[in-house]
C-alpha cells in the first residue's frame, strides 16, 4: 500500500488533490481512498487530507500517521508543523516553493522534490489554487501515478476551460519540479 498526507490550508485544494490523486490511480486500476481531516472549518486553516493506493482492496479506514509520502502545499507549514512526522525511512516529500530542496532544512535520510506551484498556478490558473500543480511535481517524483492519469482524472473531474488550464498546470509542474 502507497499512502500520502497532504498538509496544506483551507482554500488551497489540499482535498481535492488528495481526491484527484485516488481518482487517477484507480483509472490505473488500483484500489484507492481519499479523505480530508479539519480542524477549525475556515479559509485559511491547516488542513490534512490523505490517499492511499494499493492494489488489493484497502480495509484500513484511518487517518495516515506512518506515510510513504508527505506533500506540502503552503510552505509556511514548514515552520509550524513537524509534516515529516512518522514519513516512512526514505519517504519522499513534495514541497511547493521557490526554495532548492537544501533551502527547506528537512531532516537527512528523505528525497525531496520541490515546485514553484504557486507561481504556476497563478499563471495558467489565474489564481493561487496549488493542488494540480503540486500533482505534477508528486507525480514526478514517486512514479505512483502516470501523468497521463492525472491528465485523465482533471479532465473526468472537471468541465471546459476549467479542465484545459488544470491540464496545462499539472504537465507544466510535471517538467519543472525538481527531483
Amino acid at each position: 500500500m502507497y499512502e500520502v498526507r497532504f498538509h496544506g490550508r483551507g482554500g488551497q485544494g489540499s482535498v481535492t488533490a488528495a481526491k484527484l490523486l485516488a481518482h487517477a490511480a484507480f483509472l490505473e486500476e488500483n484500489h484507492t481512498q481519499a479523505f480530508p481531516h479539519f480542524g477549525c472549518e475556515r479559509r485559511g486553516a491547516p488542513v490534512v487530507a490523505f490517499t492511499r493506493i494499493d492494489d488489493a482492496e484497502i480495509r484500513i479506514h484511518t487517518q495516515i500517521h506512518e506515510p510513504d509520502c508527505v506533500v506540502v502545499l503552503d510552505p509556511p507549514l514548514l515552520k509550524v508543523l513537524d509534516v515529516t512526522s512518522g514519513l516512512k525511512s526514505g519517504g519522499v516529500v513534495v514541497v511547493n516553493t521557490e526554495r532548492s530542496a537544501n533551502e527547506l532544512g528537512l531532516p537527512a535520510g528523505m528525497k525531496v522534490a520541490t515546485v514553484d506551484a504557486r507561481t504556476i498556478a497563478q499563471e495558467e490558473l489565474g489564481r493561487p489554487i496549488v493542488n494540480t500543480p503540486i500533482l505534477g511535481a508528486l507525480s514526478k517524483a514517486t512514479g505512483i501515478v502516470k501523468l497521463e492519469s492525472l491528465v485523465k482524472a482533471i479532465n473526468e473531474v472537471f468541465d471546459g476551460r476549467t479542465a484545459e488550464k488544470n491540464v496545462r498546470a499539472v504537465t507544466r509542474a510535471y517538467k519543472e519540479a525538481k527531483v
